[in-house]
């Protein structure tokens, strides 16, 4: 019996992983390999067959201040995956995103059971908003071989020493048989002639309080414009959901809760989505759905990151990273504000051209991403690795001359 150990967080780390534990399952069976995956995530890798050591789905945060209610959970997590591993070492250990924790995970395990092939799938995107070289180094440093999904992150690791082979998105397995606008409304009861428009303003708790006013407003004015609009708002959480009621009901939006199981389907329903910034963002560039994108932090970690850390990224948003050009409008901090909003979601909803840009970019951006079989061929290098580490494992006879599917 081959064993896995796989630790990422928040809800698009469980999405994700639950894809690889899937796939993983599936190469296993079709390769005769027994195989057990233990995990830190969520439901979905739960409900995928992987066997949870710890729930890291509610933990995560964006910024300095907000993560300072959750670090003493992310500790007791920590222990309780350290004395696993130290007490059952794994065939082989995956780490997804989760830049903080994984790269505990990654050192100990590097120090402690140096014998177990040590994966990066998803690597934390130095390649765009690094501060310097240090945290690069450490994620080069601790994995035997990284899984980069997006070309850019493929080269960006590889130049610093990484071996790397570039699988491609996993979203592109997903979205291959994502339904139609039509479809989409056909099963949520939609009117085809009805204006909808997605609200996603929140995965994490930290959101709510600082992106949830203000595109709620913003929605707000959007319904004075276009009176007949019905928005959808997929529920990410369902404890979110007496929150999103009570401010559905104060901002008197026209608004209905979308069920998390339908959140593709509100999205592939809409003629435009307001949205945080996150995984999301590529899931609706894939449907083709018009966005405009939003993030807010506390103002005092801002300040912090802007003048203390110089932190400064090019683009924060998927579509825009993957072409490095501004796909999609890009509404951060002080310039998230109803009016901003408003004026991008009016013009998008208005002017065909624009409309029509941005999905001439969407295709450029999905060609980009590789084709589809993403999280098979993840799955196939991975048990690669095992069955390799069974004759002598050395990571460094697999490093490739460039990145490749």
């Amino acid at each position: 019996m081959a064993t896995i150990f796989i630790s990422t967080g928040e809800v698009s780390g469980d999405m994700q992983g639950a894809m690889l534990v899937e796939a993983l399952y599936r190469q296993a069976q079709s390769a005769g390999i027994p195989l057990e995956i233990m995990a830190l995530g969520g439901a979905k890798m739960a409900q995928a067959g992987a066997v949870l050591l710890g729930d890291t789905t509610g933990i995560g945060s964006v910024g300095i201040l907000e993560s300072l209610p959750y670090i003493w959970p992310t500790v007791q997590i920590q222990r309780s995956a350290k004395a696993y591993l130290r007490n059952s070492p794994p065939d082989a250990i995956i780490l997804i995103d989760y830049i903080g924790p994984n790269l505990g995970i990654g050192n100990f395990a590097k120090t402690h059971l140096p014998q177990v092939p040590r994966i990066y799938y998803i690597a934390p995107q130095e390649w765009a908003w690094s501060l310097g070289d240090r945290t690069t180094t450490q994620i080069v440093g601790l994995c035997d071989r990284l899984l980069a999904i997006f070309p850019i992150e493929a080269r960006y690791y590889q130049e610093h020493g990484a071996a790397v082979d570039w699988v491609g998105h996993p979203f592109i397995d997903v979205l291959e048989n994502a339904p139609s606008r039509d479809q989409a409304r056909q099963t949520l009861g939609i009117d085809s002639d009805e204006l909808a428009i997605a609200l996603l303003p929140a995965s994490r708790q930290q959101e709510l309080r600082y992106l949830l006013p203000v595109m709620f407003e913003a929605a707000q004015q959007i319904q004075t414009h276009h009176p007949s609009a019905q928005f959808y708002i997929p529920l990410s959480w369902e404890k979110y959901r007496p929150t999103l009621e009570t401010e559905i009901q104060r901002y008197g939006l026209r608004a209905k809760l979308v069920e998390a199981s339908q959140s593709r389907m509100a999205i592939a329903a809409a003629d435009l989505a307001i949205t945080k910034s996150g995984t999301v963002n590529l899931e609706i560039a894939l449907l083709n759905v018009p966005q405009v994108v939003i993030y807010r932090v506390n103002p005092l970690t801002a300040w912090i990151a802007r003048h203390l850390l110089k932190f400064s990224i090019p683009f924060m948003s998927a579509p825009n990273l993957v072409l490095m050009k501004a796909v999609v409008p890009e509404l951060l901090q002080e310039s998230a504000t109803a009016e901003n909003i408003v004026r991008e979601a009016l013009d998008l909803l208005e002017n065909p051209d624009r409309r029509e840009q941005m999905q001439q970019d969407y295709e450029q951006m999905r060609n980009a991403l590789g084709e589809p079989g993403v999280c098979d061929r993840a799955a196939q290098i991975i048990l690669g690795l095992l069955q390799t580490n069974g004759g002598g494992f050395n990571p460094r006879r697999l490093l490739p001359g460039k990145p490749k599917v």
